[in-house]
């Protein structure tokens, strides 16, 4: 059986709108897997499969497509472009041999560029810019190029020249590797070119295209094509990068590999079920292997589909560098992995700020939507899920209103089910601010739990979390009831006086009591005689709010981060905008005619922010923010309360009454 083509596996990543599954279609056509280049406005494109991403042409879930290219084989993992995805963004960038960033040359260095950016800079990823859109009105390569500098700080190798830029005659020119420019731009990098370079040597294209391959695996030279995916214009170019300089995936399949390693980076649904997407590191994984997904029970494979040029076909197996889905395993969730994947620098995920109530517009579908969001947030770790099935509620955590479309697509494409959201807010949260206690004393002022539980709770640094002791009870008490105090004592911080997860605290137990094992004479153990965890579990609540109460504690709201490069002459009228959205800048710089800003706004803001920039900077305004701190809600405005749902154990004999023993 002859060897498979080398892989690589390649993400394409780039600001919404850019033109990165515009440029995948042309990639596709020009290696001859399409007959025509799908249109992103017509809905035709390979990779965007949903709905909704062909209603609003944009792409939500990372697709992905295999193409030949030479002598490789190149997989394609399109990633989306909306900021509300930047996590779907970053769990299929770990999983990539090396990347394409996308820019227009009409828009420039956008919002997201800069987020992408330094994703790929953290994760070590090999990237090669690609400047779309030389064929559109107001396009400058020139600009776009200070601007990648500037903002990107990155050090380029640019192997193309544009004419008539800004025209559909646009055209681009490969740069020979031998060009002085080429090999300044390498030599910088490179201490052997540099030499040859300073000493007036002749410098081949062979030894400047080493140096290149080099450079771009570190990460110190980053190579630039200019082009149009519509035109196909420079795209040749990008081909010969992909092959002759990005990285492939190393072949790691001897038999002294250590066994299969790859990483789950994608889970979905068809009309057959639950599927897993993964990419295969080393080794090999076969149709009925058991495999361990990180560290769980093994579960059994009975399906493997490899993705190829025409599309996902069956396979025996899964080996090294490709990416497959794989049925089976009931399990499987984003970011798990079968034995061990190459370590890579965390991705992060910033946590969502807001939250949306959901609601079936059937109310007969109920059921049927607790279901369907139990599924999609058990195969996806970034769904924040909140069920309270007595008051017939869920809310989802959410990062931005586009997301919320989307998990009501998902709902209704694979699920059936129609929701609608409602009552958006901002998710807080808060912490506790003084020392305070309460005890429960066992079969005393109608405690009706066979259990004494006395709790302690006080404030502990900001970003500690909780943390829980068991004081003096340390041996006084059965270990199993101690973690079941710990449990309750957890259950009751995720939703304070106020609503909201209290964290930052310290609860220490300080007073106990249980009854041991015991029955009547010749009988077997009597639960209404003896303590159970469940005793400690549903007291500790009750015990913790009162102690709570006792403390006090404070609402903090979420403030971002945010980093704003603006044109000098539209200072005035956006310092005015971040003072109306309660902003505050602490620190600014000036260079050529443009500022850039440094500050926190709170997180509640920052769409209006968005939204209010185009106007006030004629469109050349970047922004990028983060979540960055959660701050008390200033003095004399009333925090925000999140309606509590289910038994309330601040209510002492209601909660007895509606969490029976």
């Amino acid at each position: 059986m002859p060897s498979p083509l080398p892989y690589l596996n390649l993400g394409i990543v780039a600001h919404v709108d850019a033109g990165k599954t515009s440029l995948t279609e042309r990639l596709l056509y020009d290696a001859g897997v399409v007959d025509a280049p799908g249109s992103v406005d017509a809905g035709t494109t390979r990779t965007d499969s949903m709905d909704l991403e062909r209603r609003r042409g944009i792409t939500i879930r990372a697709a992905v497509t295999s193409f030949p290219v030479d002598d490789v084989t190149v997989t394609v993992i399109d990633t989306p472009g909306h900021p509300d995805f930047i996590a779907e963004v970053e769990r299929s960038l770990a999983v990539l041999d090396a990347a394409v960033l996308v820019l227009s040359c009409v828009e420039g260095v956008q919002s997201q560029t800069v987020v992408l950016w330094r994703a790929l800079r953290r994760l070590r990823i090999p990237t090669a810019l690609f400047l779309n859109k030389v064929d559109r009105a107001a396009a400058d390569v020139e600009r776009t190029l200070a601007q990648v500098r500037r903002r990107l700080d990155a050090d380029l190798v640019t192997l193309t020249r544009a004419e008539h830029v800004g025209t559909r005659e646009a055209r681009v020119h490969a740069v020979p590797l031998t060009d002085a420019s080429v090999v300044e731009a390498v030599a910088a990098a490179d201490d052997s070119v540099l030499a040859r370079w300073v000493d007036g040597a002749p410098v081949r294209a062979r030894q400047v295209r080493h140096a290149l391959r080099r450079g771009v695996r570190a990460g110190t030279l980053v190579p630039v094509v200019c082009g149009s995916a519509i035109t196909g214009a420079g795209t040749g170019m990008l081909r010969q990068v992909l092959t002759d300089v990005l990285p492939r995936a190393p072949r790691r399949e001897g038999p002294d590999d250590g066994g299969p390693a790859a990483t789950v980076f994608a889970v979905d649904r068809d009309d057959r079920g639950r599927r897993a997407w993964l990419r295969s590191w080393s080794g090999t994984i076969r149709v009925r292997d058991r495999v361990s997904l990180s560290g769980r029970a093994p579960e059994l494979v009975t399906e493997i589909a490899v993705s190829g040029a025409s599309g996902l076909h069956a396979a025996d197996e899964v080996r090294a560098g490709e990416v497959a889905v794989v049925r089976g395993p009931t399990t499987s969730r984003i970011g798990d992995t079968v034995g061990r994947p190459p370590v890579r620098q965390e991705y992060r995920f910033t946590p969502p700020t807001l939250q949306s109530l959901v609601e079936p517009v059937d109310p007969a579908q109920r059921t049927a939507l607790y279901a369907a969001l139990t599924d999609l947030a058990d195969s996806d770790p970034l769904i924040g899920l909140r069920l309270d099935e007595t008051d017939g509620e869920a809310a989802v955590s959410l990062h931005g209103e586009v997301q919320r479309e989307v998990v009501a697509a998902l709902l209704e494409e694979q699920f059936g089910v129609r929701a609608r959201f409602t009552s958006t807010s901002t998710i807080c949260l808060e912490r506790v601010v003084g020392v305070g206690e309460a005890v429960e004393q066992i079969s005393a002022g109608g405690n009706p739990y066979l259990a004494g539980i006395g709790l302690r709770v006080e404030p502990l640094p900001v970003d500690s979390g909780v943390r829980f002791s068991p004081g003096i009870e340390r041996g006084n008490l059965p270990p199993a009831f101690i973690a079941a105090t710990e449990a309750g004592v957890r259950a009751g911080l995720r939703a304070g006086p106020s609503g909201w997860a209290v964290t930052d605290c310290l609860v220490t137990m300080t007073a106990s009591g249980y009854y041991p094992r015991q029955s009547h004479a010749h009988q077997k153990f009597n639960k209404a005689m003896s303590s159970v965890g469940a005793d400690f579990r549903n007291l500790a609540p009750v015990v913790l709010h009162a102690a709570l109460a006792s403390a006090g504690t404070q609402v903090c709201r979420p403030f971002d981060a945010f980093e704003l490069d603006l044109p000098e002459r539209t200072l005035g009228s956006v310092a005015a905008l971040l003072g109306r959205l309660s902003a505050a800048t602490t620190a600014s710089t000036a260079e050529r005619g443009s500022v850039r800003l440094l500050g926190h706004v709170p997180s509640a803001h920052v769409d209006a922010l968005a939204r209010a920039l185009p106007d006030l900077t004629a469109g050349e305004a970047v922004l990028v923010t983060r979540l960055d701190h959660h701050a008390p809600v200033p003095r004399g405005t009333e925090p925000p309360i999140r309606r509590r749902t289910g038994p309330d154990p601040r209510d002492r004999e209601g909660w007895f009454r509606d969490v029976p023993r």
